[in-house]
């Protein structure tokens, strides 16, 4: 398990203040991203905070929301009211200071205040002004940006479930995640350009692009080939196998995705003449002709066990693995050496969670703060901005 320390290295953002304006999950996932490797962000809240600190059950021991740890570890928390003119001031000084501004309110709402882009970067011409929406700034302006209505929206539902069942959303909020990334990205690019002219920028980014962006082969298969793709359950449009296959006790995930695993998936099931099959050969004609060449790997898979046939096929190059639970994909990412779980502060205010995805050679992420209580940081924030004086 992973222990903060912050002390071995300052992380490769260290430096960079970044204003989090942002709420729910987008930009709080792009915000933690960039804390993980040394920025200091300061989460600025409503009175209220942010709504996943609402967002329950699953609660930790302490009754706290388990989304909102998620997605808020290494930053400092301060509620601000701006309809106040003092916490206004104090949005606004924050937008001043900052190298990078992030924020997810609908297009144009944070114009009343004087924190939109062209104001702020009035006051700041570095700043890269990073904003998050679900369906960007123009006819979409004020559709409201929650992933679920972007996943029926975009095309994903109806990929989703079995060919002759309902259209299903996937287990996660994908196009948030998939945005905060491609936010993260975004910011790092302009922060370069800023290095290279002085100049700062506007980032927009918003689900509906992402989901596009996202959907990869699907969207490309509409537009690129003119072929609308539909659910086929767990089976792959272009691919076969790779899916589920049952064995003797149970499901597992085949994946041969060229001609050379498909041949060594033949050896070890002790049919390798399938390989020279003209049906099953190449990849296009197992696709075509998936509905005999699974019954085929059926009838053998199933003289043994899933965890038998995974030892078999792993030790002969052929991608597959079990369908794990949740608890049960941690513990395998724990068995193989990934360390998943870290430790978000110190002592008794620690908490669990998934640590940061990227590895660095030289300056690893850290795991200094837990994520925040409501307005923790308030006071010190405040001073700082009224003062100067350091946080």
């Amino acid at each position: 398990m992973t222990q903060g320390d912050s002390a071995a290295s300052p992380g490769p953002l260290a430096g960079l203040l970044v204003a989090d304006f942002s709420r729910v999950l987008a930009g709080p996932y792009c915000t933690m991203l960039l804390a993980d490797l040394g920025a200091e962000v300061i989460k600025v809240e409503s009175a209220a905070g942010d709504d996943t600190r609402r967002w329950v059950p699953p609660v930790t021991d302490a009754g706290v929301s388990s989304y909102f740890l998620a997605i808020n570890r290494n930053k400092r928390s301060v509620a601000l009211d701006l309809s106040r003119a003092a916490d206004l001031a104090a949005a606004r000084e924050l937008a001043r200071r900052a190298d990078v501004l992030v924020e997810n309110f609908k297009p144009g709402g944070l114009a009343k205040f004087g924190l939109d882009y062209q104001s702020a970067a009035a006051a700041n011409p570095a700043l890269i002004y990073a904003s998050i929406s679900g369906f960007g700034a123009g006819g979409g302006k004020d559709l409201p940006g929650y992933d679920l209505m972007v996943q029926a929206m975009s095309g994903l539902m109806s990929l989703t479930g079995d060919p002759d069942g309902p259209p299903y959303r996937a287990g996660i909020s994908v196009f948030d995640v998939i945005t905060g990334l491609h936010t993260a990205i975004g910011i790092l690019a302009a922060l370069n350009y800023r290095t290279q002219t002085g100049h700062g920028q506007h980032v927009e980014a918003s689900l509906m692009a992402s989901a596009l962006s996202g959907m990869v082969n699907q969207t490309s298969a509409q537009i690129a080939a003119g072929v609308t793709p539909w659910r086929m359950g767990n089976s792959h449009p272009s691919l076969f196998p790779y899916e589920p296959l049952p064995t003797a006790d149970g499901d597992l995930i085949v994946t041969a995705g060229n001609d050379a695993q498909f041949r060594k998936l033949c050896q070890v099931l002790g049919a390798e003449y399938l390989a020279d099959e003209p049906r099953f050969a190449r990849t296009g004609e197992r696709t075509a002709n998936r509905a005999q060449l699974r019954a085929l790997l059926v009838q053998r898979l199933a003289a043994r066990s899933a965890a038998e046939w995974f030892r078999e096929l792993i030790a002969a190059g052929v991608p597959c693995g079990p369908i794990n639970s949740v608890a049960q994909g941690v513990a395998f990412a724990a068995e193989i050496g990934l360390d998943p779980i870290a430790l978000a502060g110190r002592g008794n205010s620690a908490v669990r969670t998934i640590r940061h995805p990227l590895e660095f050679s030289a300056s690893p992420p850290r795991y200094e703060l837990p994520p925040p209580g409501l307005d923790e940081h308030g006071a010190e924030i405040r001073q700082w901005l009224t003062t100067g004086a350091a946080t």
